[in-house]
């Protein structure tokens, strides 16, 4: 074990600061994380079926992450790279006070300026998530290049 006057010594000879500066990220709600982590193991029929045509960059190489955590909101997929997030809907999503909570929680989703795509459980396969993100993929606005943006 290295004595702790020589490591104070080191990171003083690196720091700009007195005192230690910590950068942190956003913090994730641990219940959020917990939530998804159940949500892992007790997967949906039409959940499973999805997961096993977009896993491993099966779909035109686009990695999707399962029962991920946004805003304290858990999705069912979503694909950073096309900020998308597919909902897998079953029978209780039906329901009217489901149907506004998810209504609700799909506008917060768009306001952070992801794009939100819902699916019948019953309508996933192989085909119709290959239209589905086919679609997404020649509809993206490409990012603009260095310069030419709004600020020019």
């Amino acid at each position: 074990m290295v004595p702790r006057a020589t490591i104070r010594s080191r990171v003083r000879s690196r720091r700009r600061y007195r005192y230690p500066v910590r950068i942190r990220r956003d913090p994730i709600e641990r219940g959020a994380v917990e939530h998804a982590r159940v949500l892992r193991r007790r997967p949906a029929a039409g959940e499973r079926t999805a997961w096993r045509i977009l896993r491993n960059r099966q779909m035109f190489g686009l990695r999707f992450r399962r029962q991920h955590p946004i805003d304290g909101f858990v999705v069912d997929f979503y694909c950073a790279e096309l900020r998308l997030v597919l909902e897998i809907d079953g029978a209780v999503h039906e329901k009217t006070a489901k149907a506004s909570y998810d209504k609700a929680r799909t506008s917060h989703l768009e306001a952070r300026g992801l794009q939100v795509v819902r699916l019948q459980s019953r309508d996933v396969s192989e085909s119709r998530l290959k239209e589905l993100l086919q679609r997404l993929r020649t509809n993206r606005s490409p990012s603009p290049h260095r310069g030419e943006g709004d600020r020019g």
